[in-house]
């Protein structure tokens, strides 16, 4: 029997700015792939066209794939017009096209100064439109959740996923974020969402404070998660996207050596597995 194998990718910015920088510590803890949010400081949907050139070069001549362009879509509020998160999604597809992926990572939306219940519809607009959009442009979204947007807890996202319903919007399953929402991700979510989860992003966090620690540290459920991955014949990537040193709205830090932290602590659990991280 074939031992089960899963790409190992990574948040190069919560690494260093530097994206040369980047790429060499994801390869000296054996990844082969990367996740681009940023480069040199400037987010994935800002990059110019010779910056993208220049970020692809660089991939080809180390040998490293992109998992993802981890793009800010959607983390912004519902009451933006609907044209404004399809113009920047046009952007970060170029910016996929450009550095050979299909994955775009994005969020369902703030909804200030409203309920859940009460910004739905105008959430499921934006999210078909982006739908549309990637559809047509040979893409896949993957919603991430994420607390205080719409799809932030287990039955919003598949809510969000099943009402737009299509294959152009799939689910990154982030572990972490789910306890910060006060759930437990395997017992409360995993049933329902699983059918519909493309990608795992790796980060854990300890229910009592929110803080987020290395996998297999905290209340994420991450060792039933990876088992259940294992046993449904998942050979997709798993993100390192550790946060371990700073968090903002748009994303986090670790550096180099907390970054390195995360990296064998996620292995040590797949070893336990017997998942092969290439």
């Amino acid at each position: 029997m074939t031992q089960p194998s899963w790409e190992l990718s990574g948040f190069g910015d919560e690494i260093d700015a530097d994206p040369i920088v980047q790429v060499a510590v994801l390869q000296a803890l054996g990844a082969s792939a990367i996740e681009v949010r940023s480069a040199w400081g400037v987010n994935v949907v800002d990059l110019d066209e010779d910056q993208l050139a220049g970020l692809h070069r660089l991939f080809e001549e180390r040998g490293q794939t992109v998992s993802a362009i981890a793009s800010p879509i959607g983390k912004v509020s519902v009451d933006e017009p609907v044209e404004h998160e399809v113009t920047r999604l046009g952007r970060a597809i170029a910016a996929a096209h450009a550095l050979g992926t299909t994955n775009i990572r994005i969020f369902s939306f703030y909804f200030p100064g409203r309920t859940p219940d009460a910004a739905r519809d105008d959430v499921l607009v934006r999210m078909r439109a982006l739908a549309d959009l990637a559809e047509r442009e040979g893409v896949t979204l993957l919603h991430e959740n994420e607390k205080e947007i719409y799809g932030d807890v287990p039955a919003r996202v598949l809510d969000v996923v099943e009402s737009v319903g299509s294959p152009a919007l799939r689910l990154a399953w982030d572990n972490a974020n789910y306890v910060q929402c006060g759930v437990r991700p395997f017992t409360d979510g995993w049933a329902q969402l699983a059918p519909y989860v493309d990608y795992l992003q790796v980060k854990d966090a300890l229910a009592a404070d929110s803080s987020v620690v290395p996998a297999g540290q905290g209340d994420g459920e991450l060792l039933r998660t990876l088992t259940a991955l294992r046993d449904a014949g998942y050979t997709g990537y798993a993100s390192l996207e550790p946060h371990l040193s700073d968090v903002t709205s748009l994303g986090g830090f670790s550096g180099p050596a907390a970054f390195g932290r995360a990296a064998r602590a996620f292995r040590t659990l797949t070893d336990q597995i017997g998942v092969t991280l290439r």
